[in-house]
């Protein structure tokens, strides 16, 4: 009978002793007895304490074995959950990074903006210590050392894309003058400023370094930079008295022009591409350093319009804001006019010089012509205002319209690049998928 109750009690799971010797056992002398009412929770509390560390030993043991085989079959728990909360949370750090740097140009453009109208000392300091001058030069040296000898070959092979180009900035776009004359505002210094603004060639530097951010022709840029340039000492003389001054004389130092462009444009290109070609260790961190030289150009580009904005504030705050904002607001339509009307010509210009082959069909010749031949140059453009002697109007009221027109036309092309280039990388991640 003893034997069949024993039979009936079952084993301690580690020990494999039965529950009433453990009892048994407990009550020895090594270990005072519980009380009666409590000699049964006693062992079921004893018996909870050791599942639960055996439980844990096993847990431990699992987990480095899962450490030791490494990722073979997955990650621990704890990990995986972490991944999964990276995953689910957004990281606005990276995206706003990544907008940054996507749109580094122009928002380091409005940047300068807003810090010369807020403070223009510091402006008008970097005026005094010729900053827009050393930027031109170091955006050239810039080119100058980016600038391949390959490059140099696609844009001769690109000689029509160039040559039409030069006609549309130093002749077609001129031709805008006569419809911005027709306009009515006041002061009508406004509209005379923007119509010679027309007739400017293109810009010094902002045109080739959005070419080079978008990956187009910059070699093809840099000629029609520096000859629209050079040519445009002799040519605006004519077209200023042609469609502006209707037969009022106007004499632009022409010698003066000449040797500034040729300092601050001709000498740093040829400065930057003999070192190129002289030091195969510059060339080689030119070649792998690309997006930071774009950056630093980009920065040099950008201190153009805060030195401005900050030598023209006073002007600024003196006019009527509405009036104001119509003659900003004619700028961008200037532009915008300018650009379409060039890109516009594109496709008919294509398929005269030879279709899919012409050079017309390739998109960096194409971005190229684009940026560079609907931009007007602002510097080039005081200094004929300032030979002017009032002769067309007061300088300054004819300088603050154009100074808004070249801010608007460098960032609206300052997004379009960045347009193109996220259009591009979709493209191109679709083209991998």
């Amino acid at each position: 009978m003893a034997r069949a109750l024993e039979a009936l009690i079952p084993n301690h799971p580690v020990t494999g002793i039965p529950y009433f010797r453990h009892m048994i056992q407990i009550s020895s002398p090594d270990f005072p007895p519980f009380p009666r009412r409590k000699a049964n929770v006693a062992p079921l509390l004893w018996e909870l304490r050791s599942l639960h560390r055996i439980r844990s030993i096993r847990a431990s043991a699992k987990s480095l074995e899962g450490n030791e085989e490494g990722e073979g079959e997955g990650e621990g728990e704890g990990e995986g959950e972490k991944r999964l909360a990276e995953v689910a949370s957004p990281n606005w750090t990276k995206s706003l990074t990544k907008i940054a740097s996507d749109n580094f140009l122009p928002l380091a453009l409005i940047c300068g903006v807003l810090l010369g109208l807020a403070n223009p000392g510091p402006g008008c300091l970097a005026d005094k210590l010729y900053v827009s001058k050393i930027s031109t030069f170091g955006i050239f040296v810039i080119s100058g050392l980016t600038l391949r000898s390959d490059e140099i070959g696609a844009a001769t092979e690109a000689w029509p894309v160039g040559l039409f180009g030069l006609a549309s900035i130093l002749f077609l776009t001129p031709l805008f003058s006569k419809i911005i004359l027709m306009l009515n505002l006041q002061p009508q210094e406004f509209v005379t400023g923007l119509a010679i603004f027309s007739c400017m060639p293109t810009t010094l530097s902002s045109g080739v370094a959005l070419t080079r951010l978008a990956g187009g022709n910059s070699a093809l840029a840099l000629a029609m930079t520096l000859v629209s340039n050079l040519l445009g000492i002799l040519i605006i003389p004519y077209t200023i008295s042609k469609f502006i001054a209707a037969g009022v004389g106007v004499a632009i130092p022409t010698e003066q022009l000449l040797r500034s462009l040729v300092l601050t444009l001709l000498v740093p290109l040829i400065l930057g591409k003999v070192a190129r070609e002289l030091s195969k260790g510059i060339a080689d961190f030119a070649d792998g350093n690309r997006k930071l030289l774009a950056v630093i150009s980009a920065i040099f580009l950008s201190s153009a319009p805060w030195i401005q904005v900050s030598r023209s504030r006073s002007l600024l705050l003196m006019v009527k804001p509405e009036v104001f904002l119509v003659a900003v607001v004619l700028g961008v339509i200037l532009h915008l006019a300018l650009f379409s009307f060039n890109a516009l010509l594109i496709p008919s210009l294509s398929l005269i010089t030879g279709g899919s082959k012409s050079p017309f069909a390739k998109k960096e010749n194409t971005s190229a012509l684009l940026l560079v031949a609907s931009q007007k140059t602002l510097p080039v453009m005081i200094a004929v205002v300032e030979q002017l002697g009032g002769a067309l109007g007061a300088s300054g009221l004819l300088v603050l319209p154009c100074v808004a027109a070249h801010l608007n036309q460098i960032i609206i092309d300052s997004f379009i690049v960045s347009l193109w280039k996220q259009k591009e990388g979709s493209f191109e991640n679709a083209k991998i998928a």
